[in-house]
């Protein structure tokens, strides 16, 4: 049978400063199907899309697409040829309208003239064929997360893509969301366009995927059609071992009151009122814009809070920047932690004694030698990959820049810790690997809250979940009562 490929990439190889990102690798995609690409973080997944896009040149290989040889690809001749990428970071423009999103660069006139109602007209075109009910004379500004995602399938669509990469698309959807996009991802593929899916969420590659191509280290290490496989299997080619269990067992003994919110008030959040305990993590519930991130902001002193008291160990205490959060010993590891979480320009070092810059100062001067050996042991802790402590934490896949900015909080030896979204776009092993780690800190007296938008994570991890909707607080969940359909049913705003 002929296999009806599209697009090949050969014996593929790139290498940065100190690290062999892709390795000889070779894989291959078929007309009209969804082939998932997966591997931890540092596996070369997104090298090997930078390469296809033409973002990177590789240093040897050749890409094939239609029978015809190229040594590399440019951004305009990637684009040219129909092949286009989605980044887990948005390239778009809020102030302008949806239409003009879709087709900017690309807009129907002349040199002089832009045809604007053209533009609008094939947007609802696109949406339609797409079967989503977006307006195209609206801003972007106003679109949820959810649909954001969507304006850049549009846009691609937009240019008669014919390769669709899709890097982690649903990591920021809600689980209704994301049903929403696998629909557009089927009807995709019975339109003939191939789709290379890149998720570590497992069950959408069981669920979406034709064919698996696995990596590791840089290396190909298999390419399977899904049905082939099992979840345990796949996971042991991503990682190179078993991992018996998606959450380690929990021995934690929870104690006494760390912190107590009350009448949490703000912007998007009325009156969010909660006890979290030493030893226990406390999750958070509720679909996008349910206001989980909000309220956390407030409490942490990102936000300015309208109203609410906060008490640490009984003493209530005024907590108005993130300053006085750390001072009091809370910290935050942000959801957006590329915005809010590290200084991408600065070196792993810097970014991990950020917090403790005053405890590592006499005379204002900076004890170098302690802040390099607790840098050095917090990589290790968390197993950072980096080929230094002095690289550029830009440089670094996204699951290692998350293992930082734990780190920078780790370093601080806070009592509460605050997870939002802790393992998003992160791949399975290191997700076990931050999962043990909450764990180990329960287990020494520290208090965490973490929001999640992965309902098997929130039922795997939590003690308690509290489900928030529209800003308002649901209701509480004991452990002996979690289920994902009363979660979401609290969530719906269902009591």
């Amino acid at each position: 049978m002929v296999e009806n490929i599209l697009l090949e990439l050969r014996h593929i190889s790139r290498q940065y400063p100190g690290v062999l990102a892709l390795n000889d690798v070779s894989v291959s995609f078929r007309k009209g199907e969804v082939h998932a690409l997966v591997g931890e973080n540092g596996a070369g997944k997104s090298t090997l899309i930078k390469v296809l896009s033409g973002a990177v040149s590789p240093d040897k290989g050749e890409i094939v697409l239609d029978g015809i040889t190229y040594t590399a690809m440019t951004p305009h001749l990637s684009q040219a040829l129909g092949i286009a990428v989605i980044y887990q970071e948005f390239n778009l423009l809020p102030s302008l309208s949806i239409a003009e999103n879709v087709f900017v660069g690309n807009m129907p006139g002349n040199r002089v003239f832009t045809d604007l109602k053209t533009a609008e007209l094939k947007t609802a075109e696109i949406f339609k064929r797409m079967k989503i009910n977006i307006n195209p004379k609206a801003e972007l500004r106003t679109l949820s997360v959810a649909y954001k995602q969507m304006v850049e399938i549009a846009k691609a669509l937009s240019k008669n893509v014919r390769v669709l990469v899709m890097d982690e698309p649903t990591a920021p959807l809600t689980t209704n969301e994301t049903d929403i996009l696998l629909e557009i991802v089927g009807t995709l593929r019975s339109e003939g366009v191939t789709v290379i899916f890149i998720t570590h969420r497992l069950p959408e590659v069981f669920r979406v995927a034709d064919r698996v191509t696995v990596m590791r280290d840089g290396c190909f290490v298999q390419n399977s059609n899904t049905g082939d496989l099992s979840p345990d299997e796949l996971i042991q080619a991503m990682v190179g071992r078993k991992i018996n269990d998606a959450y380690p067992a929990r021995n934690a003994v929870i104690g006494q009151p760390v912190l107590e919110a009350a009448g949490i008030k703000g912007p998007g959040v009325e009156g969010v009122s909660f006890t979290l305990r030493a030893g226990e993590i406390l999750g958070f519930a509720g679909l996008v814009g349910a206001g989980r991130t909000e309220t956390m902001r407030f409490l942490f002193g990102a936000d300015p809070k309208k109203g609410g008291t906060v008490k640490l160990k009984g003493r209530e205490v005024q907590i108005k920047t993130p300053r006085d959060s750390v001072t009091q010993g809370i910290g935050l590891i942000p959801e957006d932690r590329k915005l809010h979480g590290v200084v991408l320009g600065f070196p792993v070092r810097w970014n991990i004694s950020l917090t403790i810059l005053r405890a590592l100062s006499r005379f204002s001067f900076l004890n170098l030698a302690r802040e390099k050996n607790i840098a050095d042991d917090l990589k290790a802790l968390l197993d950072i990959k980096t080929p230094s402590i002095m690289q550029l934490t830009r440089n670094l896949s996204g699951g290692n820049q998350q293992k930082v900015v734990l780190a920078k909080w780790l370093a601080a030896d806070c009592d509460v810790l605050i997870f939002d979204e802790p393992t998003r776009g992160i791949d399975v092993g290191a997700r076990y690997e931050i999962y043990k780690l909450m764990n180990e800190l329960c287990a020494r007296g520290k208090a965490i809250i973490m929001i999640s938008s992965d309902m098997e994570e929130l039922l795997g991890m939590s003690d308690r979940i509290i489900v928030l909707c529209e800003g308002r607080q649901m209701g509480e969940l004991q452990s002996n009562e979690f289920s994902q359909e009363r979660v979401l049913r609290l969530a719906s705003g269902q009591v």
